[in-house]
């Protein structure tokens, strides 16, 4: 039987990466949000790497915080390490990552959505959608219990028909051996949304105490670390180093022997897996010149003994994972506790989504995460602030909010998903944005903290300190613009940095833009406002030494702009456009792009498409304005 259970502006449906950030945005900008999720135990659970961040990963992390989430400030109070990566490359690249102590940053999400108001976090399998005239109106759980909302934000991850395979074993079920979400795929089909079968793996976990570490290499973090929120001040003490080791001929020669028992060349394994995460099997067969693979050993967490085997994802049966452990340099005697698996699952067609993320399908039905075929934590949580807000906004009876390729990674991953789609679970590339010198780690909160404080997810009072920020920034640019140095103040500096000397007085913006020179050695010769931080110096200084190529990239964006402000019509009837190629009409009936500038990112859609199809807009506008007068 049937009942009505509760009444909710927003109703989030799955609680890990994206569910928690989808809900938490949604009761902060003032919504009555519900969170269900099949176990109250499994919130924010990492079911794969105990890790935050790294490349483009650790940008949309910075992002997230910048428009008020919470992940950066959760892996801030759980963190075991810290490690900002590629920093002999430049700031675009720059990226920060974390080991996290998995069971606590479970714990201490836990406790944040539990504490904030607005939002209700329940135990519940939903298995049906009420949908009423296109539009849906709320969900049904296992039990009967009825949910009405306003809008539903859909989160369900790696759960949808759930399959674990190891070997020659499956069943049913969702990651670590959590219950699968059956039926709901079923309902989403009945609703006319297209799905596909997506794979992810995981590998196996080890006792610490069987790991020989004097076989492997140290990997400790940074003495003196970066944080992901700006709102993080206090460091957490005595961070827990990684271990590096490589696979070997014999682990290579294992693997090799045993293919035939491998679900990925068995034919076992229906979905598409991740290119840029493969099992080591997979690595073993495509990359079969390469002698060795690196293997790194992350804790899992201060209280507990398991260690994660990061990059040796496997679905290979259990005495086999065993055996390709044990042929490792420092695993020659390890216990394995866990055994690694592949995990089948259905996704949604992400093209079916507008930029929103609310389906085109179903209104006031939005999705996010793995279930628009993306995988990391990250992208989920990127996906799940964004269908969070605009979920709240929709129910608020607000326009969307709708980030754009040059304001943010979280806008190019939406636009990737939503414009050409994936063929295969989706990973965040720095390589993927065109405008990447402008998406860096250090600027997140300069390109979206307005936003957030706009639509009510940042506090007047940070955004006031954000504000004091870029006012100091901006006034230390103005004093090194006009502050200029005589030849015998700096000689003795420019000579020592193998630097041309000058002739006559200089001002310290010019000096500071050349390569040789840092922000520290100007600092040496006319020191700085005390006030200054080290944030707000290394901002001055990338702002100075790079203006060049981010003037460049700001002129591209604006030519950018002007594509995306041309909008097109909802009931635009492409197969009427003479003059575009059959694809094209197929591909923009199917994706309906909202602007000229998405119509033209469409695998397919021509730049001759476009003169068409912008000539034939000029006729369409100029007869809606006949009509309406």
């Amino acid at each position: 039987m049937s009942y009505k259970a509760g009444q909710y502006d927003v109703i989030v449906i799955g609680a890990g990466h994206a569910g928690v950030e989808a809900a938490l945005a949604a009761a902060r900008m003032g919504s009555e949000t519900l969170l269900l999720t099949i176990n109250l135990d499994m919130v924010a659970f990492m079911p794969c790497n105990p890790s935050i961040g790294g490349p483009a990963k650790g940008h949309v992390v910075r992002e997230i915080d910048a428009l008020g989430g919470e992940m950066g400030r959760n892996i801030d109070k759980t963190y075991i390490q810290l490690r900002m990566l590629n920093t002999g490359k430049g700031p675009a690249v720059h990226a920060l990552r974390a080991q996290a102590d998995k069971f606590l940053y479970q714990h201490m999400m836990k406790e944040t959505i539990e504490k904030t108001e607005h939002l209700t976090l329940r135990q519940g399998l939903v298995e049906e959608l009420i949908v009423e005239d296109g539009v849906c109106k709320g969900v049904v759980t296992k039990t009967g219990a009825q949910y009405i909302g306003k809008t539903v934000v859909l989160t369900t991850g790696t759960y949808l028909r759930g399959k674990i395979i190891m070997g020659e074993l499956m069943y049913e079920s969702g990651p670590n051996n959590q219950q699968p979400a059956v039926k709901l795929s079923e309902d989403l089909r009945k609703h006319g949304l297209e799905l596909v079968r997506f794979k992810t793996g995981t590998p196996p976990r080890v006792h610490e105490d069987s790991i020989d570490f004097s076989k492997t290499t140290i990997q400790p973090g940074d003495e003196k670390p970066k944080f992901f929120s700006y709102e993080t001040t206090e460091e957490v003490p005595n961070q827990l180093p990684c271990w590096l080791t490589y696979t070997s001929e014999e682990t290579h020669q294992i693997i090799n022997d045993n293919l035939h028992r491998a679900p990925m060349f068995s034919g076992a394994i229906e979905g598409t897996g991740p290119r840029y995460c493969p099992s080591i099997e997979d690595k073993i067969v495509r990359f079969s010149d390469k002698p060795k693979h690196q293997i790194f050993l992350e804790p899992e967490g201060r209280n507990t003994k398991e260690y994660y085997v990061q990059g040796l994802s496997t679905s290979m049966p259990e005495d086999v994972q065993l055996q390709i452990l044990r042929s490792i340099p420092g695993l020659e005697k390890v216990e394995m506790m866990r055994t690694g698996y592949a995990i089948e699952y259905d996704a949604v067609v992400p093209t079916q989504l507008k930029p929103s993320l609310e389906t085109k399908i179903v209104e006031g039905l939005f999705t996010a995460g793995q279930i628009n075929g993306t995988s990391g934590y990250e992208e989920a949580a990127g996906q799940g602030i964004m269908a969070g807000i605009n979920a709240a906004r929709k129910a608020q009876g607000k326009e969307p909010v709708i980030l754009d390729r040059s304001e943010a990674y979280i806008g190019v991953l939406i636009d990737d998903l939503v414009t050409k789609g994936t063929n295969e679970p989706y990973r965040l590339l720095t390589s993927r944005a065109e405008y990447r010198l402008l998406l860096r780690h250090d600027n997140a909160d300069l390109r979206l903290t307005p936003i957030g404080h706009d639509i009510g997810l940042i506090s007047d009072e940070r955004f006031a300190r954000f504000q004091a920020k870029m006012h100091k920034v901006e006034e230390e640019l103005e004093r090194l613009k006009t502050t200029k140095v005589k030849p015998a103040e700096v000689n003795e500096l420019l000579g020592s940095l193998d630097s041309t000397q000058i002739n006559n007085s200089v001002d310290l913006l010019s000096l500071l833009r050349r390569p040789e020179i840092m922000y520290e050695h100007i600092h040496s010769v006319s020191p700085s406002p005390a006030e200054l931080t080290e944030d707000m110096m290394e901002q001055v200084e990338i702002q100075v030494k790079y203006s060049g190529y981010i003037e460049k990239q700001l002129a591209q964006v604006e030519r950018l702009r002007k594509m995306e402000q041309k909008k097109i019509p909802d009931d635009i009837i492409y197969e009427e456009v003479h003059g575009i190629a059959t694809e094209a009409k197929q591909k923009l009936s199917k994706i309906r792009p909202i602007s000229i500038g998405q119509a033209s990112r469409i695998a397919g859609v021509t730049p001759a498409d476009i003169s068409i199809l912008l000539v034939h807009l000029e006729h369409y506008n100029k007869v809606l304005a006949v009509r309406g007068s």
